[in-house]
């Protein structure tokens, strides 16, 4: 956490803003899918209750937190009421171990009489050395919060919906962690920041001695993996039980799934766990495929060497690089969430046998093909 007192302080903050920024993100994409949703099919979605209907988000959660407090009769009190919970913890813990941006430098200096620093404040909750294996760890924490609900709730039609939605999910993380073994090998790394600072600049690789580039391209994951990204980017909409993969929530069958017993913020408290783990798939497409918080065709130094020009002092210096560079990663963010709504209001809603098939028989077999091509080809690329 820190070496004195000031540094774990500021680290503790760090996890407290990162946790508010992915909960408080939650609102504002609500607000953007039905919006979004209203475009997309010729209407105007909410616009009554403040400007752009902005404010429906707080007349929203109003009703949450004044509903009625209901437990069914053949509940399992300590399940039910554990699973919101638990549903909310694997998203806000894996995406604090997301670099946002590159570290914030912090110089010595005088405070209540005491010397402080200097420091290194990184963009990001905490450094997991092991950064990918922890995310995929923590994430696949959810599945048991689905049985949980589906259980504790004693609703025939949840329990069902628990079951469709688990192995729903253990099924796609399988395609999913082999989607991005490829990517593993590439870097020769398990952490997220030296992922992004290798796909800084503009595009190059050594292949059997010879050196093949272009200026026109970022150096990023996407132009050396492009099947592990559409395997990886297809599994993350059936691991956050989006569309055209929300089977667990079938109207027509199983009225709203495993949380049909729940409503006001217990509820509310399962949709920030789904929303948090589409910020998670996003920002981890964004950090294996699309350059990280990195920024096109600009290397990490050439923007330190730039900054230090217009800035007199070496922390003024890190902090206007770590802001440049978190716009970048926020940007990309953004556009990849924005096609997980886009996606909801196109695609329609496959049959789970059709499901089931696209993970076993082709995503799974399509990710170990990219897994064997991938070593053969940094193979023959070291000869």
């Amino acid at each position: 956490m820190g070496k004195d007192i000031f540094e774990i302080t500021v680290n503790g903050l760090k996890l407290v803003v990162i946790f508010l920024m992915m909960v408080q993100a939650v609102p504002i994409l609500v607000w953007l899918e039905r919006r979004g949703s209203a475009f997309i099919q010729n209407r105007l979605g909410p616009n009554r209750v403040g400007p752009l209907g902005l404010m429906q988000l707080l007349a929203d959660a109003v009703k949450f937190l004044t509903k009625e407090n209901f437990v069914p009769d053949t509940a399992k009190p300590f399940l039910y009421y554990a699973a919101p919970v638990f549903a909310l913890i694997p998203g806000a813990v894996a995406f604090s171990a997301i670099p946002m941006s590159t570290p914030i430098q912090v110089g010595t200096f005088e405070l209540f009489g005491s010397t402080w620093g200097p420091y290194t404040f990184l963009v990001q909750g905490y450094d997991i050395g092991v950064g990918i294996v922890f995310i995929l760890g923590v994430s696949s924490l959810a599945a048991y919060t689905l049985l949980m609900a589906g259980w504790g709730s004693g609703n025939k039609y949840s329990l069902m919906g628990a079951l469709r939605a688990s192995a729903q999910t253990i099924s796609y993380e399988l395609a999913l962690g082999l989607s991005i073994v490829g990517i593993i090998m590439m870097y020769g790394t398990f952490n997220l920041t030296e992922m992004t600072m290798a796909q800084q600049g503009t595009f190059h690789f050594t292949f059997m001695g010879h050196t093949i580039s272009s200026q026109y391209l970022p150096n990023w994951g996407i132009f050396f993996q492009p099947l592990a990204a559409l395997l990886f980017f297809s599994a993350t909409f059936a691991e956050s039980n989006r569309l055209p993969f929300d089977l667990a929530e079938g109207e027509s069958e199983l009225v709203a799934g495993f949380h049909t017993e729940y409503g006001g913020f217990k509820f509310n408290m399962f949709f920030i766990g789904e929303y948090g783990h589409m910020m998670i798939s996003a920002g981890l497409m964004t950090l294996f495929f699309f350059g990280g918080f990195g920024i096109p065709f600009v290397s990490v130094a050439e923007l330190q060497e730039w900054a230090a020009g217009v800035t007199s002092t070496a922390g003024g210096a890190s902090g206007l690089v770590a802001l440049l560079h978190f716009l970048s990663f926020m940007i990309k963010f953004s556009i990849f969430l924005w096609i997980f709504i886009w996606v909801r209001w196109t695609l329609p809603r496959f049959r789970y046998d059709q499901l089931m098939d696209l993970g076993w028989k082709t995503m799974l077999p399509w990710a170990l093909f990219n897994t064997v091509l991938t070593a053969f080809v940094i193979y023959i690329a070291a000869m």
